[in-house]
C-alpha cells in the first residue's frame, strides 16, 4: 500500500500575500521572486497558526527560509527598527533587527496605552543609543518618516494624553529626548523603502 503524504501547512510571513497555504504550490506563488520572502513549513496548521502570530526571527534557527536579493539595494551591515500597536491608543511596543541576519539586537514591551508613532521614535532612539554605545558605525534603518522627523527635532510631538497606565511609556519619552539633547552622534539614519524591499526586518508580522 503507497504511503500517503504528510500534509504540511506553510506559513508566509513576507510575501505577495502573507498567510498559511495548506499545499506548497499556492506557498510558492506567493514566494517566488519576492524580494525578501520569508516562509517555513509546519506539520500541523495550530502550529501554523501560532507561528503566524509571531516574529518569524524566532523560527530561523528552525531553517525558516528567508530570501534575500543576492545584491540588495540596501545595506545589510545595518540595524533596522520597528514598532507595533494594537489599538490606538493600546499595547506598544518595538524593537531592533540585525538586518544580515535577522537576530533581534533589542526588544521594549508590550506596554500599555500606547501609540505607533511613539513606538518608532523610541525604536530610532533606542538604535542610535545602542549603536553609539557599541561603537558601531553601521546605519539604521526606519519605515516612519515622523520617527526621523521627531529624532531631528529632538521632540516626540505626540498628541497622547499622559495617564497613570502610560507613564512608563512617557518616561521613556522624556529619557528619548534628553539622549537627543545631550548626545550627538555619527549614525546614519536611513528610510526603509517598504514598497520597493518588502516590510522592514523589524517588522511585527501583523498587517
Amino acid at each position: 500500500m503507497e504511503k500517503m503524504k504528510k500534509q504540511k501547512y506553510y506559513v508566509v510571513w513576507n510575501g505577495v500575500q502573507p498567510g498559511i497555504y495548506d499545499n506548497w504550490t499556492d506557498c510558492r506563488l506567493q514566494v517566488q521572486g519576492y524580494e525578501g520572502a520569508i516562509y517555513k513549513s509546519f506539520g500541523t496548521r495550530k502550529e501554523a497558526e501560532l507561528a503566524i502570530e509571531k516574529t518569524p526571527w524566532k523560527y530561523i534557527g528552525n531553517k525558516a527560509k528567508v530570501v534575500r536579493p543576492e545584491n540588495p539595494p540596501y545595506i545589510t551591515e545595518s540595524l533596522a527598527v520597528d514598532a507595533a500597536c494594537s489599538g490606538n491608543p493600546g499595547e506598544m511596543e518595538y524593537r531592533g533587527v540585525f538586518v544580515a541576519t535577522g537576530q533581534q539586537i533589542f526588544h521594549v514591551g508590550p506596554m500599555k496605552q500606547g501609540t505607533n508613532n511613539i513606538g518608532e521614535f523610541l525604536a530610532l532612539v533606542h538604535g542610535l543609543a545602542y549603536l553609539k554605545k557599541t561603537g558601531c558605525t553601521m546605519p539604521v534603518y526606519t519605515d516612519s518618516h515622523n520617527a526621523m522627523l521627531w529624532v531631528h527635532q529632538k521632540k516626540c510631538k505626540t498628541k497622547l494624553e499622559r495617564t497613570a497606565v502610560n507613564e512608563p511609556i512617557f518616561k521613556l519619552i522624556e529619557r528619548a529626548e534628553k539622549w537627543l539633547r545631550e548626545n550627538d552622534y555619527s549614525t546614519t539614519i536611513r528610510k526603509w523603502e517598504t514598497a520597493e524591499w518588502g516590510e522592514i526586518p523589524a517588522d511585527f508580522n501583523r498587517k
